[in-house]
């Protein structure tokens, strides 16, 4: 057998091995003429591929799947001459959720019960396990929340749930991989007063102690180096935050910067092994935020950008070297995600990977980047493909397919998202994303106006919308509608300014700027009257405060886990259990929605509850009963209004679920509640 031969024999059982776990590349054929829309269950099913990532020699993959099964399972393959992938971790009640690779020989993961709904607290007790590639040695090194101790000699050195993986440094040629860094936290109420590292080896659940020698109190937050050394630090109290710095030769930590935790100078960003201190600052009229380093001598964030993206805050990540020592690239996102490779080599290979998958975002991963014995990893995605995962091997310079990230979706009949800037009714910046339907060709107006489907994001301090696949909006367009997704005043993403212009604003200017992306999409042609608005979270807020101040726009309104009572959301109730901390309550609601004494006025006129006599229009309302951060008696509360002023809404509510559906079955359930709902109100004929 040739070495040619042999190479495209391993190639072709990886590819095989590989597509026993996460299902074959190929795309569906389309039917010749086929009408029928895209079956709402493939928008919604579970990922065939989570996450995947190489091993610190590009001599494995480990990836998380659920192909062949109804959990997540962590499976290893070994690029040799004869791949065959080893389920790592497997189990029959829980799903695993997050892994990395502690050197060549040992894996840590977390797991989560993706069946049992977001009520479970996964973000402060997924528990922590370590196992070897093959599965073997499979050890518990932190306890989920709940899960009894059992001292069976296994388990004797577990630690308990409030113990939290920070980081995992990075193999090291003169020492084993064998420690991770975690965190042993503190609460104060449902507050998290305190984080203190710790050293755990993941082979024997010993810890010991690291080197915080002067530490300040009440840090709930660390920054470590490639070796897993800590260097920045932040703590907080009573509404005040400190930034804490201690370089390679220094004895003690020093102070940064002291200011309010609502009004920050400047953020940290992320460290490398020189001692170099990568913060963000915002600067110029709409105050976007730049990344930049750290001057320690002038005491200050270096004036001199790294890297601007004008019209955006920076967002993204650097690209450090094996060492840690040297920034090879830049990952950021504007309108869509890039990466800028500072490095030659690489910025050669992304420029091959680019016209080899053009229009798509294509992201590296990689071992011993831009060398002749480079492994990669590409994830390429776009608007209308959910992702597909290549390796690439640079000495044999072969390509080979993995999966696809969502099995059986076709780009083909998929929207497109479109990113346009307009202007609000006060002249401000406002961002609105748009999909199309896939009979509109991207880059096209549709030959005539369509219903639209105002969708508002939740958060409402985040950026909501991404050039990606969304599994929402993509299901509402295969039905024929217009999606208009507005980045209100409030969003982060878009400068200071844009976020600072939102507070206290909820269901005035914010929802202005709501209204004020409807109508710029009528004017456009791009939407016609008929008009329903729909949200989960602040956007199920949004949508009921649309159909309080604007009943003439929409036809109806679909609000899912969404806030109702104001005044509920900022005081909380001794009788009813949320997940807002204290501090939350005393020194961000009253400055960024609203103070219960001082504007209690503005709260009662803004809070649905309050106003519910004023919604006139068809209302789907759906909750979790498991829900912490939007409790269900928001819901309850709204309802009842309603039904005292004659109008009683559609109402579910799913169980076992709490502020977002991560059941599957709830998502086609509600899927199709929607769809149908919107049948009835927009399609052509709908009073």
């Amino acid at each position: 057998m040739t070495a040619k031969t042999r190479r495209w024999r391993r190639l072709r059982l990886l590819g095989t091995a590989l597509a026993l776990m996460a299902g074959a590349l190929a795309q569906p054929a389309l039917a010749q003429g086929a009408t029928e829309p895209v079956a709402l269950e493939q928008f919604f099913q579970h990922p065939a591929v989570l996450d995947v990532k190489l091993s610190p020699s590009g001599r494995q993959i480990a990836l998380t799947t659920s192909a062949g099964s109804k959990r997540v399972s962590l499976y290893v393959v070994e690029l040799g001459d004869t791949p065959k992938p080893k389920r790592a971790a497997a189990f029959s009640d829980v799903d695993v959720v997050r892994f990395d690779w502690v050197g060549d020989e040992r894996l840590v993961f977390s797991v989560v019960d993706l069946e049992a709904g977001s009520g479970e607290d996964q973000r402060l007790a997924p528990g922590l396990y370590s196992v070897a590639p093959d599965g073997q040695e499979l050890r518990t090194l932190v306890r989920r929340y709940g899960t009894p101790f059992v001292s069976n000699g296994e388990r004797n050195r577990s630690l308990e749930w409030n113990h939290l993986l920070l980081s995992v440094p990075r193999a090291q040629p003169d020492a084993p991989a064998d420690e991770v860094v975690i965190g042993v936290m503190k609460f104060e109420g449902k507050s998290l007063a305190q984080i203190t590292p710790l050293w755990l080896n993941v082979r024997t659940g010993r810890t010991r102690a690291m080197d915080i020698r002067g530490a300040p109190d009440n840090i709930h937050a660390w920054m470590f180096d490639s070796r897993g050394n800590p260097r920045a630090a932040i703590s907080s109290t009573n509404g005040r935050e400190i930034y804490h710095w201690r370089g390679a030769g220094d004895e003690g930590w020093r102070e940064l910067s002291t200011h309010d935790s609502l009004r920050r100078p400047f953020s940290l960003h992320s460290v490398d092994d020189k001692g170099t201190l990568y913060v963000t600052r915002s600067t110029g009229a709409g105050k976007y935020s730049t990344l930049t380093t750290y001057d320690f001598a002038a005491g200050k964030p270096s004036a001199k950008p790294l890297v601007s993206t004008p019209g955006f805050d920076f967002t993204g990540t650097l690209l450090l070297e094996r060492s840690g020592d040297l920034a090879l690239g830049v990952r950021l996102e504007t309108d869509a995600e890039q990466t800028l490779w500072f490095d030659a080599a690489m910025k050669r290979f992304q420029a091959e990977v680019d016209e080899r998958l053009p229009g798509r975002v294509n992201r590296v991963q990689c071992v011993r980047c831009g060398a002749n014995d480079m492994v990669a990893l590409v994830r390429s995605f776009s608007d209308q493909d959910p992702g597909t995962l290549w390796l690439y091997e640079a000495a044999s310079k072969r390509w080979q397919p993995i999966s696809q990230v969502l099995k059986g979706i076709d780009p083909r009949r998929m929207a497109s998202v479109d990113f346009q800037r307009i202007r609000a009714r006060d002249g401000l910046d406002l961002p609105v994303w748009i999909t199309l339907p896939p009979s509109v060709k991207p880059g096209t107006k549709p030959e005539r106006p369509l219903p639209a489907v105002v969708m508002v994001h939740g958060g409402p301090w985040v950026r909501g919308g991404h050039w990606r696949w969304s599994a929402m909006e993509q299901f509402l367009a295969s039905r024929g509608y217009l999606v208009i997704s507005p980045e209100f005043r409030g969003s982060t993403g878009y400068g200071w300014a844009h976020y600072q212009a939102g507070w206290k604003q909820w269901g005035q200017t914010m929802q202005d700027d709501v209204t004020d992306a409807l109508k710029w999409a009528q004017a456009q042609g791009l939407a016609d009257r008929r008009a329903c608005i729909a949200g989960a979270s602040y956007g199920g807020y949004a949508t009921l405060m649309g159909l309080v101040r604007d009943p003439e726009l929409y036809r109806c309104g679909i609000a899912w886990v969404g806030v109702a009572d104001l005044k509920l959301l900022i005081q909380g109730s001794g009788w009813i259990g949320d997940d807002v901390s204290e501090d939350a309550r005393r020194y961000g609601l009253p400055v960024m929605v609203g103070d219960p004494d001082k504007d209690a006025e503005m709260i009662q006129a803004n809070s649905p509850v309050e106003q519910a006599a004023r919604i006139k229009a068809p209302l789907l309302l759906a909750y979790g009963a498991a829900d912490v951060r939007v409790p269900l008696a928001h819901g309850e509360r709204l309802r009842s209004a309603l039904k005292a002023a004659g109008q009683t809404p559609e109402w579910v509510v799913y169980p076992n679920e709490g502020h977002s559906w991560r059941q599957v079955t709830t998502h086609v359930d509600f899927a199709r509640r929607v769809e149908q709902f919107l049948d009835r109100h927009l399609k052509a004929g709908a009073p």
